[in-house]
């Protein structure tokens, strides 16, 4: 038991000790999450700003101040509460034989280093855009989902505004994504996460991009925002699912922009009664809604 307790408290302090070296510049630049998120979020909205789509919203759209503190929420305080958690877990694996290797099926060690990112990225955004799947088609998993898709004025910041629950549904699966590929260094895994954020934002901006011929690979705001459309095609329980690549969307079928106006209503039936404050929201989902999707 002592063993499970100091591995808590250990992954709890080091990762409040690896936020704040981060702050103070004190880790490699390549990743240092905390200014790495800043610097992307500061780009992309400054690209709003110089060509905005929807022209009439306003740089400050609404609730871009609850968006920013999800952002900081979810990056760190939430990971740092949720490390001891994760690193208990890890112990209890390594102590009935579970390791790392356990579930290789694809070894890519004889791969170069960008072909192994290639390949990370790849799987693990397949791995997202099927968890994003779930979290629409199943009620229980949709309750905390409803938060992310609150947002009524699209903006890059909304990409991060999501319930702490999601992180719970997403990281198991991701995990399992990483476990599968032997030979894979997950200390080159920040050139994946920084291109996810990137893609993510730009995805949630008041941009119109759809990358051309590209649009078949990868995701964009005009797609995206379909996404977060407040009518949906009759029977359908979402579209366009796609976190990073657009391309699951377009093999499985789940592909939908009928227009590109981007002057859409966005949100979701029963929007009105999600709270509009941020404690509040951080407690939505545990008591089922009378509401329907």
């Amino acid at each position: 038991m002592e063993k499970y307790i100091n591995a808590f408290i250990d992954a709890f302090i080091n990762n409040i000790q690896w936020t704040w070296n981060s702050i103070l510049l004190e880790v490699p630049w390549y990743t240092n999450y905390f200014w790495g998120l800043i610097g992307i979020s500061l780009l992309v909205w400054s690209l709003e700003v110089l060509f905005p789509w929807r022209k009439e919203q306003s740089v400050f759209r609404k609730d871009f101040w609850l968006d920013g503190v999800y952002m900081f929420f979810n990056f760190f305080v939430f990971a740092i509460v949720i490390s001891g958690f994760y690193q208990l877990i890890a112990v209890f694996f390594a102590d009935v034989g579970i390791s790392a290797k356990s579930l290789t099926l694809l070894d890519i060690s004889d791969l170069p280093m960008w072909g192994q990112l290639i390949v990370f990225f790849i799987i693990l955004d397949f791995v997202q855009w099927f968890t994003h799947v779930l979290l629409h088609k199943y009620p229980f998993l949709w309750r905390f989902h409803k938060i992310h898709h609150s947002v009524k004025e699209m903006g890059f910041a909304a990409h991060l505004r999501y319930h702490w629950m999601e992180n719970i549904f997403y990281k198991p699966l991701k995990t399992i994504g990483v476990m599968i590929l032997g030979g894979f260094e997950p200390e080159q895994a920040y050139i994946v996460h920084f291109v996810a954020i990137t893609i993510g934002h730009f995805n949630h901006a008041n941009i119109k991009v759809t990358w051309g011929p590209m649009k078949y690979i990868l995701n964009n705001p005009v797609m995206h925002l379909y996404h977060h459309s407040y009518a949906l095609p009759k029977d359908s329980y979402g579209v366009n699912f796609g976190i990073s690549l657009s391309i699951w969307d377009y093999i499985f079928k789940t592909n939908y922009i009928p227009e590109n106006s981007g002057t859409i209503e966005i949100g979701f039936p029963g929007d009105e009664k999600v709270p509009k404050n941020f404690f509040g929201q951080l407690f939505y989902g545990f008591r089922k809604s009378k509401s329907k999707k």
